[in-house]
């Protein structure tokens, strides 16, 4: 098994600061992601946002990924590139970015991710907005299990009761695509699943930080890549929906990294609080 990498508190402060750039980029990408406007025009605005906060692209370049963001419209589930592709009223869009800053200190790279999941105009179907409604409401489970969690496992544990109890067979939580340890590099050990398994993986430390991020579909999990090499979609062609946050566990308890209240507004609702990290 890969080892988990355990950060000290300075260096999580440091993916603080890559936290909040990609959530203030990812704000200029949802806003921008408007009927009659290209996915190549929503990475855009991510863009530039990004480097007007000094944040850079830990998307671009990546296993020579072409963009800055992964735009996944409809039945694309996740990795879409952006381009040519006018969105339009109704459409299901997932936006998944990150940026990285670099400690003058050390020289050291320090990670964010984090995705949202946009309805498009002002006639999304209730199937769709449900489908986004459930996945973000997923994450934040996942996200709330990790404040008492003892191993990694029990995130997806709890994604996938969450999803079961409430919609029962409703919704397919894809399990060829999961989240994953993050650091000084955008993906590290160990994998977060969105589901339950036997095997519960590494014990949680303080240190150790996580991208969660639940993808869920209304039809078959089964996927497939299409001729560009990246963009994975459902092979029924239903819809999916994808969102992510970056969270980090400390001594103290957890922070949400790409959430500039730490999570507070949304863990409230599960009687966690979020405890900046310390000095």
């Amino acid at each position: 098994m890969a080892r988990v990498e355990i950060k000290t508190n300075a260096q999580l402060q440091q993916m603080a600061r890559a936290g909040v750039i990609t959530s203030r980029a990812l704000d200029a990408a949802v806003a921008a992601a408007r009927p009659g406007v290209t996915t190549a025009e929503v990475n855009a605005a991510f863009e530039r946002t990004l480097l007007e906060l000094g944040g850079t692209s830990n998307f671009y370049g990546y296993y020579d990924y072409p963009a800055t963001v992964c735009t996944s419209v409809n039945h694309e589930v996740v990795h879409g590139i952006p381009g040519d592709y006018v969105l339009k009223d109704g459409d299901i869009l997932s936006i998944d970015g990150g940026a990285y800053v670099i400690d003058p200190a050390t020289n050291r790279q320090w990670h964010g991710d984090s995705a949202r999941t946009v309805l498009v105009g002002d006639n999304v179907s209730e199937a769709r907005a449900e489908l986004s409604a459930v996945t973000r409401e997923a994450m934040w489970h996942g996200i709330a299990a990790l404040a008492t969690a003892k191993k990694v496992g029990e995130i997806g544990l709890a994604i996938e009761a969450y999803v079961t109890e409430e919609y029962g067979d409703k919704y397919g939580i894809i399990e060829d695509y999961v989240g994953h340890g993050i650091g000084s590099q955008m993906h590290m050990a160990p994998d977060v699943l969105n589901y339950a398994v036997r095997d519960m993986g590494p014990k949680i430390k303080p240190g150790m930080a996580f991208a969660i991020e639940p993808m869920l579909v209304t039809g078959s999990i089964e996927t497939k890549v299409l001729s560009d090499d990246w963009t994975v979609v459902t092979v029924d062609g239903s819809d999916a929906c994808q969102w992510e946050h970056s969270v980090a566990v400390h001594s103290e308890g957890i922070w949400v990294l790409t959430a500039e209240d730490g999570g507070a507004s949304e863990l409230a609702r599960f009687g966690v609080t979020p405890v900046p990290i310390p000095a």
